[in-house]
């Protein structure tokens, strides 16, 4: 990594090199110094995203409320590496979580204030899903075998029948074809807090213009159910949107809640936890109570 920054970039050859904790899967992120960080994808299709990065962030970052990932400089492959990378420049903050956050409304706000003015920006010529995305954007049922194979694994562990339920919902769910800015990947790890107060939004490798349903889905994965209502009440979230979020939620929570099955770690209990809330907003929103047993899970 040093060899690869100081043979295309020496006026930053002396800086020192480290990895970052908990560097992401999508890209290995390493500090450059006190005030850069250097992103390498990890594989062939995550590299997809490098030329969209450059091309757009520079565009989207001043209409923005908030800092954003903004690239300084891009490297080509080279010293044994074959893709190419970014040098961003660095944002300070640490990844959300629920605990870290003062003010639960407060931030279900300056959050859903942030992807509206992402939905503002004139969608022209942005670049539509792919595998530059995995698809982000486009139909869930993208998803649907994913799914499909959560739900064998799970079996015995969830109301199967519910959660198909939910997500034939979803599938039904009609998008009007408007095409808007999405983030594509709104999670914990790319959002960030100052003094538990959100502060940056990074990592838009899967950013695009379709159905930006796909934002939706921290709706359930990290807000509370009051800061759920608030932020849908700010993005103005019509029901069949708000179902095809729901669906996004679905499909990423099952999966985890499969390959964290046998776990007692806080990544399962988290998923356990994620997947008791869509159940019962779903339930909430179909005007009825829960059938025994199928509104939580172990």
């Amino acid at each position: 990594m040093s060899r690869l920054v100081a043979k295309q970039f020496p006026q930053w050859a002396e800086l020192p090199v480290t990895p970052v904790a908990n560097g992401g899967w999508d890209n290995r992120t390493f500090h450059l110094g006190p005030r850069m960080s250097v992103r390498m994808p990890s594989a062939a299709e995550y590299a997809l995203a490098v030329d969209k990065e450059h091309r757009w962030l520079p565009a989207l970052a001043p209409r923005l409320p908030l800092p954003v990932s903004t690239p300084i400089a891009k490297g080509e492959p080279g010293e044994g590496y074959p893709f190419p990378w970014s040098i961003y420049a660095w944002l300070d903050g640490e990844p959300a979580r629920a605990d870290r956050i003062a003010d639960p409304i407060r931030f279900a706000v300056d959050l859903a204030e942030f992807l509206a003015a992402l939905r503002q920006i004139d969608p022209a010529d942005g670049p539509r899903p792919g595998l530059h995305n995995w698809y982000r954007g486009g139909t869930l049922k993208t998803y649907e075998g994913l799914l499909r194979g959560a739900l064998t694994k799970l079996a015995g562990h969830v109301d199967v029948d519910l959660v198909t339920e939910i997500w034939q919902d979803a599938l039904a769910a009609p998008w009007d074809g408007t095409e808007l800015w999405f983030h594509g990947d709104v999670a914990q790890g790319n959002i960030l807090l100052s003094a538990g107060q959100l502060a940056a939004v990074i990592d838009f490798g899967t950013c695009g213009v379709g159905d930006p349903a796909c934002d939706l889905a921290i709706a359930w994965t990290l807000l509370t159910v009051e800061g759920r209502q608030v932020f849908r009440e700010k993005l103005t979230v019509d029901e069949a949107s708000w179902s095809r979020g729901r669906g996004w939620a679905l499909w990423k929570t099952l999966t985890t809640r499969a390959s964290t099955l046998d776990d007692g770690d806080e990544e399962a209990d988290t998923a356990r936890r994620v997947l008791d809330g869509i159940i019962a907003d779903y339930v909430a929103c179909r005007g009825d109570q829960p059938r025994r047993g199928g509104s939580r899970t172990p």
